[in-house]
Formats: structure tokens, sequence, C-alpha cells
């Protein structure tokens, strides 16, 4: 198949939908499918496009056998609403001309958020008659709204509006946790129309290691030293003064060390917290990376998930299928009846304690560190878990076969339109 994925992002983002959508057409080519991706200029987490692309305004590459065009889009490091919108708008009008450019695809994989996306791969689909597969990774207006970032009435309803259109357009929508199929369908989308297809890990990557002796906690002087890893996105919906407080609250055990990675802008916002509320076992450190992550996963015992309580309950983060495959105990700090909350309990890899609470996180992370044979079994089950349910063969096979599915419907001689 010519398979043509439209994603604002790809490598060589580090984190986020990136690193799924590069293995995805990776790993499509390597079966023999032809694969091109039409993207923006890499800009994420820092909100600032990478050296290596700064001042073009379109560019194609070949990277592992899959077409990288990318094109020129307006970013701003803080974005105002008014910037995101000339973000999305830039992209939807930047992208179409080298979408058009290049061969006539036999399917289109859109990817969401953000939502505008799907507007250029709706016209593409449209006119150059064939299927087109959106991937919901996230409802982010409607997190958005549930975490106070989003208030403007006419966005709300133009955000609205929007994921209708792109919904009832789709031929098929796939949904990364069943939070999210429910969602749709109580919209009124059609069942037969939404694929449940989990995000994967490459668990050939994402390994349990050896924990001591690796280059994370000799660097960090963090050997023998108790492990409470946070690693990825520090943004409105993680919530990571709930660390810092329960890391003050176990400050008196010398064993225990925390060690929170992320984006280093955000990483200066966590060290006033650590001033604030007196959490001196707190280590922080930029983005690794991505070839030494499996190494850094493993030089924890705990790996931390955190929302706040107003996160919307569908939220699944990416960074709990990681997790689970490096072999270390989870505990999610995370509302109770959402997608991961119920990723973590099914998956027998970790413990769930209440959102917000530094109380519930420091109890949790002292029982597993005085209980180091639940620490252990936990992450067992987790990789285990991540092994079945996660792994990226499988995944890809699921994704090849839907492609499949509709690129045959859409060559049916009674095929409706929609």
């Amino acid at each position: 198949m010519r398979i043509l994925i439209y994603s604002y992002n790809y490598h060589p983002e580090p984190i986020g939908i990136a690193p799924l959508m590069t293995e995805l057409a990776e790993g499509m080519a390597k079966k023999g499918h032809k694969v091109r991706v039409i993207t923006a200029m890499p800009n994420y987490p820092e909100r600032k496009i990478y050296a290596p692309y700064q001042g073009k305004f379109f560019m194609a590459e070949i990277v592992n056998g899959v077409v990288v065009e990318r094109c020129f889009i307006f970013i701003r490091p803080q974005p105002t609403l008014w910037d995101r919108l000339l973000l999305d708008g830039s992209f939807v009008i930047n992208s179409l001309p080298q979408a058009f450019n290049g061969w006539r695809p036999d399917v289109i994989l859109a990817t969401v958020p953000p939502l505008p996306v799907s507007v250029p791969a709706t016209v593409l689909g449209k006119l150059l008659r064939c299927p087109v597969v959106l991937n919901i990774q996230d409802i982010q207006h409607e997190a958005a709204v549930s975490v106070g970032l989003l208030k403007n009435k006419f966005a709300i309803e133009a955000f609205t509006r929007l994921e209708r259109f792109a919904c009832h357009q789709a031929d098929k929508i796939t949904v990364i946790a069943e939070g999210f199929r429910d969602n749709l369908l109580n919209k009124g989308i059609p069942e037969e129309k939404i694929s449940l297809i989990h995000n994967w890990v490459d668990v050939n990557f994402i390994r349990p290691l050896p924990k001591e002796e690796n280059y994370f906690r000799i660097q960090n002087n963090l050997t023998g030293k108790f492990v409470v890893l946070y690693s990825g996105n520090i943004a409105l919906t993680q919530d990571l003064p709930t660390v810092i407080k329960a890391a003050a609250r176990l400050k008196d055990i010398a064993d225990i060390q925390f060690a929170i990675v992320g984006e280093e802008k955000a990483i200066d916002r966590v060290r006033d917290y650590c001033e604030m509320y007196d959490a001196p076992n707190v280590i922080l450190r930029p983005f690794q990376p991505r070839k030494k992550l499996p190494e850094m996963l493993a030089a924890a015992d705990v790996g931390l998930v955190v929302q706040k309580a107003n996160v919307i309950s569908f939220n699944m983060p990416s960074k709990i299928p990681v997790l689970l495959a490096s072999g270390r105990a989870i505990v999610g700090s995370v509302p109770d009846t959402g997608t991961a909350a119920q990723a973590i309990r099914k998956s027998g890899g970790g413990l769930v304690v209440p959102p917000q609470d530094p109380d519930h996180l420091a109890d949790a992370i002292l029982k597993l560190y005085h209980d180091r044979d639940l620490t252990e079994t936990l992450g067992r089950k987790g990789r285990e878990h991540a092994l079945e349910c996660y792994g990226f063969e499988d995944t890809l096979n699921k994704y090849e076969a839907l492609f499949e599915e509709v690129v045959a419907q859409s060559k049916a001689p009674d095929r409706r339109s929609h």
C-alpha cells in the first residue's frame, strides 16, 4: 500500500506522539509499504524550531525508508490561544502543497491533536478519492476546558464543530483506550466506525536492565538509593507540586531520592517548587537522548504517573506502556475512575492513589521502599502485561489490517460516500 501519515509531530522530537508516529511509519516501511509523512518542522517540547531546520519553508528527506516532508509553522515558546490558532493554521495551509505534490496514497492516517490536522487530511482524501483513518491520541479541547485553560465560548464551539466534522468525514477512527471509545459513542459516532488500537512500546528497546551501574545512577550519585522517577511533560495536567510535597515528607529518609526529568524551562519551575516546599531530596535533569531512555528508566525503583483531579477521565498518558515495559513499579496519582487508573490496575504493575494528595503519594512510595518484594513483583507483572498488550509488532499488524480493510472498502463498487 501507499500510506500517507499526516502528523504534526514526528522524529526527531523525543516525546509524545512523535516517537509513536515515527515507529509506525518506519514499521510500515519495513513491511514493504510505501510511506510518506507530512509533518511540521520539529519544535516540541521547546516550542522552538530545531536549529538544523530553521530558515526553511519546505524540506524533504528520506529517513529509514520513509519520505518525510516538512513545512514551516508559526511557533511561539509560550503560545497564547491566538498563537496556537496561527500555529495550527500555518500547518494546515503550508502542508497542503507538499501533500498534493507527491504520489497518490491508497490511505491517509491523520493523527490528532492538533484537531485542525483533520481538515487538510479530509480535503486530500476527498480530492484524491482515498479513505482517511482518524487516529485520536487526545481530545485536546475537552482536556483544556476541564483544567480551565480554554474558556472562550466561541473557541470551544469551534473546536466542537471541528471534532464533529473530523469524525463524520473519517472512514475509520482509531482510539487508544476504552474511555475514548465511550466518549465518541456518547457523541453519536457509530460503534462500527471506531477501532480500539492501544498505543505501543518497542519492548525490545524499552526493557528491564540492571538497576545499578548504569549511567543515570552514576552521573547523579544515585548508587544504592531507592529512586522515584518522573520523566515527561510538565504542564497543566501534570501535578508536579504534589510530587515535590510528597518528596518533602520523605526527606528524612536518606535512601529515598526523587528524580524529575523534563523540558529545561519547565524544570526551572519545578526548582521553585523544591525551594518552596523544602525538598532537597529531588534532583532535576533535562530530557535525556532517546538512545539513553532505557537506562534512565532502569535507574528507577518506581516510576510516577501524576495527573490533577480535574483531568478529563479518558486521558491516557503515553508514559504508562513505557514504564510497564521497563519492568519498574508504577505509582499513579491519578483520578480513580479515569483511563490512567484503569490501565495501571489492569496491568497489575502499580499502585493507584488519589490525585493531588501528597500524603497518600508519600505513603505509597514508603510502602514500596519497605517492601522490595512487592516492588519487584509489580515491575515483573507490568513487564508481562506490556509484552502481552503493548507489543509493537502486534499493533503494527492491527494497523496494517485496518488500512487493508478501508482500502478494500474504498474500491468496492457499492461504496457509499460520507
